[in-house]
């Protein structure tokens, strides 16, 4: 007989493997696999964790709480990008993990139902270096980690029907600190603003709006439509007084500064400085309607 009870189900998988066999062969892009498993497995295990399954590069799991999940997914994911052996033409082999916690059947170590299903969809929603989770999650994890979660998009869950609000949890250390507010920290002695232009709006950052979402799609912040944009394509966020831009994207992010230097980012931040403008998916352009201009201000 199976028995209910509610879980948190966790899916991870390793990024692009058909490639890595293509570039690396068989034997060679087999042993990288079985080591991102087993980070995946041991992971899993020492965060309170099972592991169900494992099924080629992915691995499936149940947790008792939400936060046993995340803090099992940021492991797997601060490890496996620094891992010295899984490294393929000096880029790190990329996992992509989601999440979900509701009831459960659980039956000769397995476990069925539709959040089973919720959660395998989170992980097809995910990309590289991402941890996808939905609001159900978000809503029962501790204070700390919820503070680390940010909404980035909407989506139609196939077979269900029914609208899912999509979470990104920030797993980096540097980044899941700088979403919890420090007691005892000083607040800094000057205050920074950002200000954004885009064709004919205007956008001020500061402590009172700490983060802005750009892309295509209608409920971000900064909307810019076109062929090389994401729906999101990446956020600015305060992080230690700076302005750092957060690449979400499949094309990328170009910042030229004022002064000519021009940097790329994918998938990655950079950190905004001065003046300059931001270029989605291609070089900015003076006059462009896609170009986002900034300027970093003391008020």
């Amino acid at each position: 007989m199976g028995k209910d009870i509610e879980l948190a189900i966790l899916f991870a998988d390793v990024v692009g493997s058909t490639r890595l066999y293509d570039i690396m062969g068989d034997l060679r892009a087999r042993d990288m696999v079985s080591i991102c498993i087993d980070v995946m497995r041991s992971a899993t295990e020492q965060r309170q964790g099972t592991v169900i399954k494992t099924m080629g590069d992915e691995v499936m799991a149940t947790f008792p709480s939400p936060d046993a999940a995340l803090n099992a997914a940021a492991q797997m994911q601060q490890q496996i990008s620094s891992h010295a052996q899984l490294k393929v033409d000096g880029q790190p082999v990329s996992i992509r993990i989601g999440c979900h916690y509701g009831p459960v059947m659980l039956e000769n170590r397995d476990v069925f139902g539709a959040a089973v299903h919720t959660a395998n969809r989170m992980t097809s929603q995910a990309k590289a270096g991402q941890i996808v989770t939905t609001a159900a999650t978000v809503e029962r994890l501790s204070p700390e980690w919820r503070a680390a979660c940010r909404q980035i998009d909407i989506a139609t869950l196939k077979g269900q029907g029914n609208e899912v609000a999509l979470y990104e949890v920030l797993w980096q250390i540097e980044d899941v600190t700088s979403m919890v507010p420090g007691i005892t920290e000083p607040r800094p002695t000057r205050a920074m603003r950002l200000r954004l232009r885009c064709m004919d709006r205007e956008l001020l950052m500061d402590e009172r709006h700490p983060s802005i979402t750009i892309g295509r799609a209608e409920d971000n912040d900064v909307v810019v439509k076109g062929s090389l944009i994401s729906r999101l394509h990446a956020r600015i966020e305060i992080n230690r007084s700076k302005f750092v831009l957060i690449d979400q994207s499949t094309n990328g992010t170009f910042v030229q500064s004022t002064d000519g230097e021009e940097s790329f980012v994918r998938r990655d931040s950079l950190q905004l400085k001065g003046q300059g403008m931001i270029g989605l998916g291609r070089l900015p352009e003076q006059g462009s309607a896609q170009t986002i201009r900034f300027t970093c201000e003391d008020s």
